[in-house]
């Protein structure tokens, strides 16, 4: 496969209309229209920021439209050119952005400083500069007005009025142009956007590193300005970072050493000064203009994020302008096609269609062009399993809802009962082998960025059902239906007879055997959240500590929030293992300062025990809907 066809397919993830562009399909959602270039004017610029860096820009101004327009800017790493077809165009004006294109938006695409033809220097997620006096100090904020600056006074008829959109980093990009505002912009729509990348996001999710991720993605973004996938020798990826052994071999086998974030995730295996100076926490402390967060239920890469990001707003939101909506959708899923269907799993109408035309659209509309109403509740889900769309005054605890534990029981059982047993002998184990980890999705695994990557969460769990080193606790067949709208917490009382270990906890809704609605569906296992804790980070995600072997130690996972119906007949099914590969790198189940600097002899099996008794009730935590 050519380079730029390699660099479309890894960018897809991120915009979605990649893949088809790369392929030389017709782009999804296109319709019937006249050719763009008959439609758009499209200017290509190099727009001069405050310390005389040059942003490579594209502009895109309707031809049709009859008064001043809005800007709507984009500001990506993955390359404008990315999305061009073959007229040279950007194939986001017929999907992501069709809705807007059509009605009289100019749209604003660009890259980065430092990424393709833009000058300057690449930082990864760049953080917010530290001394905001300095006329020359920069970041993604200042490219973001003095873009902003420059637009208005160089491209005419417009109404004075900017919004910002996009997906993952593209998200972040929105969020890092809101934190001092270009007094212009006057609505932002980040979406799937990393918050903190240590905690819940891209790279490490409670501590644990996500290392075909990790790797994967820094290889591809660092090696050049250029998107430049990592090039495997086979397509099983499982086995070839089996085979890598300590994660040391990364700089000594594969250049690691010459990879900016490589080299950081080494020298940061904890949460330290590095990792918190990135994040958004200490940043969001106002509500600077109307705020679209916007995520989905299987996002592969950022669910934590955007969600996260609402919640740290919406502390501040005395003008009611901070928002979430969170669809049945992987990563990026609502920026394109129909949204009908994700995987095997039927949603029953077209969420993403309805979500640009009705929600996104309606937004913009109403604070950049003073149009319409605007009626959006401070969060409005899609309910999985019902199928159908829901309004909460709150979130992640609405109203009408109370929290019930679903606990682990005896012979394999979950029940909202808690257990009366207080014998020592409560528990099941398995044993924890580095040699044979449990893989994240079937094998054989294709690169992160391969075609399977967007659906691994909504992918059959049976594929799970001989590996012995997985406890699988599951209600009876369900009398009436069980919904959840809210938060989700896993309360572990284990042991292992190491000094670490990581807990995976999967909460599943497994379907009938004779499934009477869909017959392809018979037994299927939907993973609904699944998560990990590493367990050194048990009590303090800055000060690691080693477990004390076979010692009985309670460890809490945040599953986050979700809103699913499990139906009347279903099953609730929650799983617990102590591997997840190679998404998350092996714990050598030995403590040590950093897992970075583990050698091969530290790898060792451990035997894990969960405990399910009065005294240690491990248990999930659901929010149920009265």
């Amino acid at each position: 496969m050519p380079d730029t066809m390699l660099e479309r397919a890894h960018a897809r993830v991120h915009i979605s209309l990649l893949l088809s562009l790369a392929t030389g399909l017709a782009p999804i959602g296109l319709t019937a229209q006249a050719p763009l270039k008959d439609r758009f004017e499209k200017r290509d610029v190099m727009i001069p920021t405050r310390d005389g860096v040059q942003l490579h820009t594209e502009i895109y101004i309707p031809k049709a439209a009859s008064g001043p327009m809005p800007f709507m800017l984009t500001r990506t790493p993955y390359g404008v050119e990315n999305s061009h077809g073959p007229d040279g165009y950007s194939g986001l004006l017929s999907s992501e952005y069709e809705d807007l294109a059509n009605d009289g938006y100019i749209i604003v695409l660009q890259d980065i400083r430092g990424r393709f033809t833009s000058t300057g220097q690449f930082e990864m997620l760049r953080p917010p500069r530290r001394n905001k006096q300095d006329p020359k100090a920069i970041d993604e904020s200042t490219d973001t007005y003095d873009t902003i600056e420059w637009l208005l006074k160089n491209v005419p008829n417009n109404n004075g009025r900017a919004g910002m959109m996009g997906i993952s980093y593209m998200g972040w990009t929105t969020v890092m142009g809101m934190l001092d505002p270009h007094p212009a912009l006057k609505a932002v729509a980040p979406q799937a956007s990393p918050e903190d990348m240590y905690i819940g996001d891209d790279f490490h999710h409670n501590g644990a590193f996500r290392l075909s991720y990790a790797w994967e993605y820094a290889a591809a973004m660092e090696a050049s300005k250029r998107v430049t996938p990592f090039k495997f020798p086979s397509r099983d990826t499982y086995q070839f970072y089996l085979d890598q052994g300590p994660l040391i071999s990364f700089q000594e086998r594969h250049g690691g050493g010459r990879l900016p974030s490589w080299v950081n995730f080494v020298k940061h295996p904890n949460y330290d000064a590095f990792w918190k100076r990135q994040a958004f926490a200490p940043y969001l402390t106002r509500v600077t203009v109307p705020t679209l967060n916007v995520a989905g239920w299987w996002d592969q890469e950022d669910f934590f994020g955007p969600i996260k990001i609402y919640e740290l707003l919406e502390q501040h939101d005395t003008k009611n302008q901070n928002f979430l909506v969170v669809g049945p959708w992987n990563h990026g899923g609502w920026g394109h096609g129909k949204g009908d269907s994700l995987g095997k799993v039927s949603f029953g109408a077209p969420t993403s269609a309805y979500y640009r035309k009705e929600i996104e659209k309606r937004f913009f509309d109403f604070y950049l062009k003073d149009k319409g109403t605007i009626d959006l509740p401070e969060a409005l889900t899609f309910e999985t399993g019902g199928n159908q769309w829901k309004r909460w005054a709150k979130w992640p605890a609405p109203p009408s809802t109370t929290k019930r534990k679903l606990y682990f029981r005896a012979g394999g059982k979950l029940s909202f009962d808690p257990p009366s047993d207080a014998g020592a002998a409560g528990f099941d184990q398995y044993v924890s082998d580095p040699a044979n980890p449990v893989p994240y999705r079937p094998r054989p695994i294709d690169a992160t960025f391969g075609p399977n990557w967007p659906l691994w969460q909504v992918q059959d769990q049976r594929f799970l059902k001989d590996r012995k080193d997985v406890l699988t606790f599951m209600t009876d067949p369900l009398t009436e239906d069980v919904v959840i709208a809210g938060s989700i917490t896993g309360n572990l009382f284990a042991s292992t007879s190491g000094t670490d270990s990581d807990w995976i906890i999967k909460l599943i809704d497994a379907y009938p055997e004779s499934n009477a609605g869909d017959a392809s569906m018979a037994g299927f296992q939907l993973m609904i959240v699944g998560d990990v804790l590493r367990g050194r980070f048990a009590k303090s995600f800055e000060t690691p500590a080693a477990l004390v072997p076979n010692q009985v130690t309670p460890f809490t996972l945040d599953l986050h929030s979700n809103n699913h119906r499990f139906l009347k007949g279903h099953r609730i099914m929650v799983q617990v293992q102590s591997s997840w590969f190679p998404i998350i790198d092996r714990n050598p189940q030995t403590f040590m300062p950093s897992i970075f600097d583990a050698k091969a002899r530290d790898f060792r099996s451990a035997t894990q025990k969960v405990y399910r008794t009065s005294k240690w009730p491990s248990n999930v935590a659901v929010t149920v809907v009265q």
